[in-house]
């Protein structure tokens, strides 16, 4: 059976791991996490001092992705999005959650003071949904809000339909 590719991407802190990890064990599809996927193959390209992380070098992330997503039922979570090749994804979900709610998650996982304002300003002019809609065609691009557990169930139901339509619309 032909499974579609799913992006989970939005800011750090916005509830990508969450939904995309409820998402799998409710649709079956497989999950990857990039930021897990790196660490684990060391897939590094550097060391961002100011910022305090590993460099993600993309182009070994791609390679390591590659057969998976020709395979086919995938979710990606990953907070940037414009590396991926197009081709790779059926739908692509930016989850977006207020500032307020955001800087308290952020906050509780102890980013330090440059980390967390670049990550709250990057949420308030909408950095990686305009980064979506410039990477995948429009029609294919979902902003979701994620503030509260509410919106989990509300965004994993709204995906559930859409994969089970698009399976649907895709077998002969």
């Amino acid at each position: 059976m032909l499974l579609p590719n799913i992006l989970l991407t939005g800011t750090p802190g916005v509830g990508k791991t969450t939904l995309g990890k409820e998402l799998a064990s409710r649709s079956g599809l497989k999950y990857v996490n990039v930021g897990d996927l790196a660490r684990e193959g060391q897939l590094y390209d550097g060391y961002d001092e100011e910022y305090d992380c590993p460099i993600l070098d993309e182009d070994r992330v791609v390679d390591e992705l590659e057969n998976q997503m020709s395979e086919g039922g995938v979710i990606v979570d990953y907070h940037g999005c414009d590396f991926f090749p197009e081709r790779w994804f059926h739908i692509v979900f930016v989850l977006k959650t207020d500032n307020s709610v955001l800087y308290k998650r952020l906050e509780t996982r102890g980013y330090n003071q440059k980390k967390l304002k670049d990550n709250i300003q990057c949420e308030i002019f909408q950095v990686l949904y305009e980064e979506a809609l410039g990477s995948y065609k429009e029609e294919i691009v979902h902003p979701l809000p994620s503030n509260k557990p509410e919106d989990l169930e509300d965004n994993i139901n709204q995906i559930l339909k859409w994969i089970e339509q698009w399976v649907k619309d895709h077998s002969s």
